[in-house]
């Protein structure tokens, strides 16, 4: 990349560009869409603003029960749930909101609502903030087809539903990566700008990678197949070097690594979580949608993650997701023992 001459670029692609140029390849476009993703994006400035200041707040104490003007000083997970459900609602182009922070659905009242559905987690991640680990918000975005007063079942259904998917990581920079389902792009935020611009288009993950990502802690509760994997990325028997191992414990971290070097990230069902970790509407379905879109592939140990059909809103699911021919390597693992039993 050259540095000098991106310096003196004028022709930037914003995020705001970028979605405004796409919406005009669709005469029937309303621009909810557009509104909607604004409203995200704020967000996430927000967020980004807050985490950076988060360490530094602690350290002069600025964050104690309560502040010097008589104000609840908040977690910043809490915080962050706040600002997205906020932000959301105010866009006016919501009926229903899923967060990882609150226990049951937020239908959005009748004045505000709009077409769309958001199931998000406002702040993956958040146990690393203190150790100054990159830490994200994922989202992902259903469309209401019919005008009818929202449901779960709105929100219940399988991932390949999403009309679009997304994640904003923060970490040494501020980077929203989205897919609309067409193919997935990058953005970098420029402070000294305050815009998101274009910095990673169309990116595609390597069809085969290196490095192979996953909590090897879990590994004595690690069913066959999963085993099976992680001692052939050590102990290749193809005489192919091994793979190297690289697990942040920070999913937005992990997963943007994977889309740009390839490889795999893992969280399989085991003994302690039959049922694996990650929930299914705002962790495994944006980031496997995004998977799909770069290239790559998406996996549970049975099937396409993004047909999963979720039973309620913090369903848990097991994952593999990353380069094509990495997971052909996992579902074929996993079909070989299928035939055992």
């Amino acid at each position: 990349m050259d540095h000098a001459a991106d310096a003196h670029r004028t022709d930037l692609m914003t995020i705001t560009r970028f979605v405004l140029n796409e919406q005009s390849k669709y005469p029937e476009s309303r621009g909810d869409f557009t509104i909607l993703l604004n409203h995200i994006v704020l967000g996430c400035k927000f967020v980004c603003s807050s985490v950076n200041k988060a360490g530094l707040a602690k350290l002069i104490g600025l964050a104690g029960e309560i502040n010097i003007q008589g104000e609840e000083q908040k977690k910043l997970d809490v915080l962050s749930n706040e600002v997205f459900i906020k932000a959301l609602v105010s866009s006016g182009r919501t009926c229903i909101l899923v967060s990882e922070e609150d226990e049951d659905a937020i239908i959005v009242e009748p004045s505000k609502r709009g077409r769309y559905c958001v199931v998000f987690d406002p702040l993956d991640g958040s146990s690393n903030i203190d150790c100054g680990v990159s830490i994200g918000t994922i989202f992902g975005i259903y469309m209401v087809k019919d005008d009818h007063e929202p449901t779960l079942a709105d929100v219940l259904q399988p991932g390949k539903q999403m009309v679009a998917a997304g994640y904003c990581m923060y970490g040494s920079s501020c980077t929203l990566v989205l897919s609309t389902g067409k193919g997935v792009n990058g953005f970098t935020l420029d402070p000294s700008l305050g815009e998101f611009i274009l910095t990673h288009p169309d990116i595609r993950i390597p069809k085969k990678g290196k490095i192979y990502s996953v909590n090897e802690g879990n590994a004595k509760n690690w069913d066959g197949p999963t085993a099976k994997y992680v001692e052939n990325c050590k102990f290749p028997k193809d005489g192919s070097p091994s793979k190297s191992l690289r697990y942040i414990g920070s999913m937005v971290a992990d997963v943007h690594r994977t889309l740009l070097y390839g490889g795999t990230f893992m969280y399989p069902a085991d003994k302690k979580s039959p049922s694996g970790k990650l929930r299914v509407l705002y962790e495994v379905f944006p980031m496997s949608f995004l998977m799909e879109n770069a290239g790559g592939q998406a996996f549970t140990g049975k099937q396409r993650a993004l047909d999963l059909v979720p039973t309620k809103i913090h369903d848990r699911s097991p994952i593999f997701l990353g380069s094509y021919d990495d997971i052909e390597e996992i579902k074929a693992l996993y079909a070989a023992e299928g035939k055992k039993e």
